[in-house]
């Protein structure tokens, strides 16, 4: 409804031209705590962050974001592309392959689905892998390279540099914060 308007959907804070906003529904703690920094200093935040139990300088709100899938648009072979996706997240995906089943070129299939989704096909494959992978965190015991296989991620290093990209921490601190069998495996 508002094109002009930059979201910022990661963002916990957001602090433009004397307007502030802030995410989920406590967050408004942590916008009272860079208030009372902002305007009156460090100290006296750190001191009401401890008693009230808010924690410091949080910024991002990426951790608790949940990937529904972006499926409230018309575009029914995107919606059908986005259905593979999901229900073939443990495969390796190539979107040429996925264009083809389609039988739209590459280009056109990409700019089909950023127009539908704003994502590009392999940012969405991304992060439809990353939020099975934090479910997955949050209710088994399974080790990290589990649940990195389980999502179809074969490289260690890729599927840590992307779930932290999407989450904004690293998988084993994921797990440690929102599993609370985590650390006993």
């Amino acid at each position: 409804m508002f094109p002009k308007v930059n979201l910022q959907p990661e963002k916990l804070i957001t602090d433009e031209q004397g307007i502030y906003t802030n995410g989920g529904a406590y967050s408004f703690l942590n916008l009272i705590i860079y208030l009372v920094e902002k305007y009156f200093d460090r100290q006296t935040a750190i001191y009401y962050s401890k008693i009230f139990q808010i924690e410091m300088d949080r910024q991002s709100q990426s951790a608790v974001i949940i990937f529904k899938g972006q499926k409230e648009h018309g575009d029914e072979m995107v919606k059908e592309a986005q259905t593979y996706i999901e229900n073939n997240l443990h495969e390796k995906i190539h979107i040429e392959d996925l264009s083809s089943k389609f039988s739209v070129s590459r280009r056109n299939f990409d700019r089909r689905f950023i127009k539908a989704t704003g994502n590009t096909p392999i940012e969405y494959a991304q992060r439809v892998k990353i939020e099975a992978a934090k479910k997955a965190f949050e209710t088994n015991r399974k080790a990290i390279n589990e649940v990195m296989y389980d999502v179809g991620y074969s490289d260690v290093k890729a599927f840590r540099e992307v779930f932290k990209k999407i989450t904004g921490m690293p998988p084993l601190e994921y797990k440690g914060k929102y599993n609370n069998e985590a650390l006993t495996w």
